[in-house]
């Protein structure tokens, strides 16, 4: 998505300054000659930062910049002061109104161009969007915990996967960190002293490079009263304690859009096999079936006819599972692709128990499934 670049300023020179320092980047350019004008097309198209002049007529840019602040839907939105006044009393003024940066004129193209950077990421013309990053690719998760014994059970919850795991104990280091570079997800302690952890979500979130990082809270299960503070401050998912891993995976993975399909589809020849995990929670349930037409279609593309349903780790066959394999089934027939089942033996005879899954034809290993077409 093109980023937007509001540069509120009387100078038309200045503007064409601006305009042309990003020129080459992936980026909409907006203008406004005054603050009245500014704050409207700020309303309108919710830019990603300002350039924001001081001196200006009709409305000047600190009244503007207090309107930004004092509006709660524009008040996340950085902005970076241009002034032609150097000195500290002036910086000082309007550092503490809220501004992220300033430049004094007359400024250089490559000294604005590092100032927003520095801000928001700023895409060169031509560059592609990046790619759908995948399950096993290496992941950054920052984990805010002031017991470094649940730091380590996550580490080692994770230590089999290319996940790396980053712990701090304080909101300074998460900031610091952060800084230098922006994690994919991160998980912060409801049970940090003084509320920091509402704290932290409220700091995280109003820096416009963090907006939409998922945060998770970590909780003792039985702590609901923390837990319903921190889902109304808006945190994206509570994780409780003790850790359910195979649960936490699939809510980062979907939090942060990671494809997560190799490891339930995999393609040979004209069969494609689907395997069901050991644990089949509801995470899984809800994950497996936002994938499966979408595979089914891909491999009739590719040529394929056969499917494999692989549920021989499964522990325990419920009725969510086995309607999710009741609406694969009826997915295979709409693409007449054939299908069998492979199962271990309480599999098979937990199918018998289900009004729905009781006449399923099972196959007692891969081998023989395959064999079945």
């Amino acid at each position: 998505m093109r980023v937007k670049i509001l540069t509120v300023d009387d100078s038309k020179t200045v503007r064409i300054i601006v305009r042309k320092a990003f020129n080459s980047f992936d980026c909409d350019v907006l203008e406004a000659q005054n603050g009245v004008e500014g704050l409207a097309m700020a309303a309108k198209q919710t830019p990603d930062i300002i350039l924001l002049d001081i001196t200006m007529p009709v409305m000047d840019g600190i009244e503007m910049l207090t309107k930004i602040k004092s509006d709660p839907s524009l008040k996340s939105i950085p902005v970076i002061m241009l002034t032609a006044e150097a000195s500290r009393e002036s910086v000082l003024k309007i550092a503490k109104i809220g501004i992220r940066d300033y430049i004094v004129k007359p400024f250089k193209e490559d000294v604005l161009v590092n100032k927003v950077s520095r801000i928001i990421d700023l895409r060169p013309v031509g560059d592609k969007e990046p790619q759908q990053k995948k399950i096993d690719d290496p992941i950054d998760i920052l984990v805010v915990e002031d017991k470094p014994a649940i730091i380590n059970q996550i580490e080692n919850g994770f230590s089999d996967s290319n996940w790396v795991i980053s712990g701090v104990s304080s909101t300074g280091e998460v900031i610091d960190f952060c800084q230098r570079k922006l994690p994919d997800c991160i998980i912060v302690s409801l049970s940090l002293p003084d509320d920091a952890a509402i704290t932290l979500y409220r700091i995280i979130r109003s820096n416009a490079k963090s907006k939409y990082l998922p945060i998770f809270g970590l909780s003792v299960k039985t702590e609901f009263e923390e837990q319903q503070r921190a889902q109304h401050a808006g945190f994206s998912t509570i994780v409780t304690k003790p850790i359910d891993f195979d649960e936490l995976e699939s809510k980062i993975a979907r939090a942060i859009n990671l494809d997560s399909s190799g490891r339930y589809f995999e393609l040979d020849e004209d069969i494609m096999t689907v395997k069901l995990p050991k644990n089949c929670n509801s995470s899984v349930v809800s994950e497996f079936g936002t994938y499966f037409k979408n595979k089914t279609s891909e491999a009739v593309d590719f040529g394929i006819s056969n499917v494999v349903f692989d549920t021989q780790e499964i522990e325990q066959l419920n009725l969510d599972l086995v309607k999710l394999l009741l609406e694969s089934m009826r997915i295979c027939q709409e693409l007449s692709l054939k299908y069998a089942i492979a199962g271990n033996s309480k599999v098979i005879e937990e199918s018998k128990k289900f009004e729905e899954s009781k006449d399923w034809k099972f196959c007692e290993s891969i081998d023989l499934a395959r064999e079945a077409f």
